[in-house]
C-alpha cells in the first residue's frame, strides 16, 4: 500500500469548551449532525506557547460516541485528518495560521467533571417498573 496522499494526524490537548452539535446541509441535500469544538495544544519546545485546532466530529464516526464525555478542560487525544485554516485575529486584525481537523477517533485521557457524573449515577434511586 502506498502512502501517497495520506493525511493522518494525532494531537493531544485540552478542550476550550464543551462540544456544540449543529445540523448542516450536505451538497447532496441531506442533513447531518456535526459537533464542533476547539482544542488548546501546548507547544513541545516551549510550553508557554500554544495553538488551537478547530475540531469537527461527524455523526457515524467512532469519535461521535465519545461526545458525552467531552467537557471543557478535558485532556483528549484526537486522530484524524488536518487542513490549514487561516483566520484574522480579533485582537489586532492580523492574519494568523490555524488548523482544522476532521476527527475520526478520540482517546479520553483526563475527563473533567467525570467524578461528579459518576456520583450522580450512584446516588440516583433506581426506578421501579410495575408489570401486570
Amino acid at each position: 500500500m502506498a502512502s501517497t496522499g495520506l493525511n493522518k494526524w494525532v494531537v493531544s490537548g485540552n478542550l476550550a469548551a464543551d462540544a456544540e452539535i449543529k445540523t448542516v446541509t450536505l451538497k447532496s441535500g441531506a442533513k447531518a449532525d456535526v459537533a464542533q469544538a476547539t482544542l488548546y495544544v501546548r507547544g513541545v519546545r516551549n510550553r508557554e506557547e500554544s495553538f488551537t485546532v478547530s475540531l469537527s466530529i461527524w455523526e457515524k464516526s467512532v469519535a461521535w460516541r465519545k461526545l458525552p464525555y467531552l467537557r471543557k478542560g478535558s485532556l483528549i487525544i484526537c486522530t484524524g485528518s488536518v487542513e490549514p485554516n487561516p483566520f484574522i485575529s480579533k485582537v489586532d486584525n492580523s492574519p494568523k495560521a490555524g488548523l482544522k481537523m476532521t476527527v475520526l477517533d478520540i482517546d479520553l485521557d483526563i475527563i473533567r467533571n467525570m467524578e461528579e457524573q459518576l456520583d450522580e449515577a450512584v446516588t440516583e434511586e433506581p426506578q421501579l417498573v410495575e408489570t401486570a
